[in-house]
């Protein structure tokens, strides 16, 4: 009865000052029958107390214990091979990034703006850009699919598409000095949204996350954002992670009304407790942090 006791104050330190005093007194009066009780409290509990449980089963003698056996496993952590919450979809994002020789960057706009409907034929664009901070020469677009069977066979049409490689390809290749490409998805907690109005200035921040995945840091990557987010501290448009291209890597879309107002919402948000805490909690997970300011191209369905 002593080793009873014993086992139980040690279950009682588990669960908390109070509940530890009760278990203490039941331990003197109790006799087999609280076996099967015991059982059924040890299946919902957690791992410290699952141990205790096994060791209480030992002391109560066999037929508890086989009662509080599965009930102190059942209370083990268990390993996983999952990283985090899984895709539920298959629509992913293909981040597009191209740099424009700067003698011919006039001249790619202008003809990426009359023969973009060529594109545009063969699959959805989300949004077409121009860096104006954080990138000279670039332009970033966005291109939403169903499922990589669906790129495979817009990627195919558009190689056998005479108009699209006589009247745009063949001529806006030479006008690049590089391509780039990431396949993203939304992360679980956000949904695409459009701008509240048309015009403003968009920016993209590029998160480069230490290893882990979602798993590791999503948490942290989600409060950052939405303590910016809720307040109005920006309208946050879409937040993904990569698939392929650099792993690990966090994108946020932010629509501002100007350059201007950005700069004093900003101001406004380093100043606030709650962005500041969460901002200090996921820097933890950051290696690098890249921002780009960009204005929408007159075709951009993201304007």
């Amino acid at each position: 009865m002593l080793q009873l006791s014993r086992s139980l104050g040690s279950l009682g330190r588990c669960l908390g000052p109070s509940v530890g005093r009760s278990l203490g007194s039941l331990g003197r009066c109790l006799g087999p029958s609280v076996g099967r009780s015991l059982g059924s409290l040890g299946r919902c509990l957690g791992p410290s107390v699952g141990r205790s449980l096994g060791s209480l089963g030992r002391c109560l003698g066999p037929s508890v214990g086989r009662s509080l056996g599965p009930a102190a496993a059942a209370a083990q952590p268990r390993v996983t091979l999952a990283t985090g919450p899984q895709q539920d979809h298959t629509t992913f994002y293909e981040f597009r990034t191209y740099c424009v020789r700067p003698d011919q960057n006039a001249a790619f706009l202008k003809l990426t703006n009359e023969k973009i409907h060529l594109r545009t034929a063969h699959s959805e664009l989300i949004g077409y850009w121009t860096v104006e901070y954080g990138g000279l020469n670039q332009v970033v677009h966005i291109w939403k699919y169903d499922s990589y069977s669906q790129r495979a066979a817009v990627r195919a049409a558009l190689s056998q598409d005479p108009s699209w490689i006589s009247e745009y390809i063949s001529k806006a290749m030479p006008m690049l000095s590089s391509q780039d490409n990431e396949v993203t998805y939304l992360v679980p907690w956000s949904r695409l949204q459009r701008a509240p109005q048309e015009g403003g200035v968009y920016e993209l921040v590029s998160y480069q996350m230490r290893p882990g995945g979602p798993a590791v840091w999503g948490g942290a990557f989600q409060a950052a954002c939405t303590s910016h987010d809720a307040p109005g501290y920006g309208k946050l448009l879409g937040a993904f992670h990569s698939e392929f291209g650099p792993l690990n890597r966090a994108h946020a879309i932010w629509w501002f009304q100007s350059a201007d107002h950005r700069a004093e919402i900003r101001h406004k948000a380093h100043t606030d407790a709650r962005v500041v805490a969460a901002v200090r909690d996921s820097v933890v997970h950051l290696d690098s942090q890249k921002n780009r300011l960009m204005f929408p191209c007159p075709f951009s369905p993201m304007k």
